[in-house]
Formats: C-alpha cells, sequence, structure tokens
C-alpha cells in the first residue's frame, strides 16, 4: 500500500497544472462539451499515456539500470524547470 501511495502522490502533483491539466480544462470550459464526455475521454488517455510508460519501462528495465532511468529522469525535469524558469 505504502508504494501505491508514492506513486499516487508523486503522479498526483506532477500532473497538477501541466499542459494536459490546462487541456482538459479548456475542453471542459466549452459549453458544447459535455463534462463527463470530457472527464473519461481525458481519464482514458491518462490511463492510455500510462499503460504505455509502464510497458516501456519493462523493456527498459532489461537494456538500462533503473538507476541510470532515475539520473536521466531527474536530469529532464531539472532542465525543463530551468528552461521554464528562464522562458519566464
Amino acid at each position: 500500500m505504502k508504494t501505491f501511495i508514492v506513486i499516487f502522490a508523486t503522479i498526483l502533483f506532477a500532473e497538477l497544472g501541466d499542459k494536459t491539466q490546462i487541456a482538459t480544462l479548456l475542453f471542459a470550459a466549452e459549453k458544447e462539451n459535455p463534462k463527463l464526455m470530457v472527464f473519461f475521454a481525458s481519464a482514458a488517455a491518462l490511463v492510455t499515456a500510462s499503460a504505455v510508460a509502464v510497458m516501456l519501462g519493462k523493456l527498459f528495465e532489461s537494456y538500462v539500470n533503473p538507476k541510470y532511468l532515475s539520473w536521466i529522469a531527474g536530469s529532464g525535469f531539472i532542465v525543463v524547470g530551468i528552461w521554464t524558469i528562464v522562458k519566464a
């Protein structure tokens, strides 16, 4: 259960305010879009994206040390953060 909570919290906070959430907000703000449809479509897209990430993670674990993947992912987040700050 601890692993579930850590993954849930990490993904939830990573997704808050990102471009996916903003796109979903924009779809929901359009009067002609049924809100329940926006919710289910965006949820299905996130589930599909997560499934692809899990499959790629499984594939990579056979070829790349998870420690290196963590370094690459962490470096990517830092680069994006710096880029975001510079662009602001």
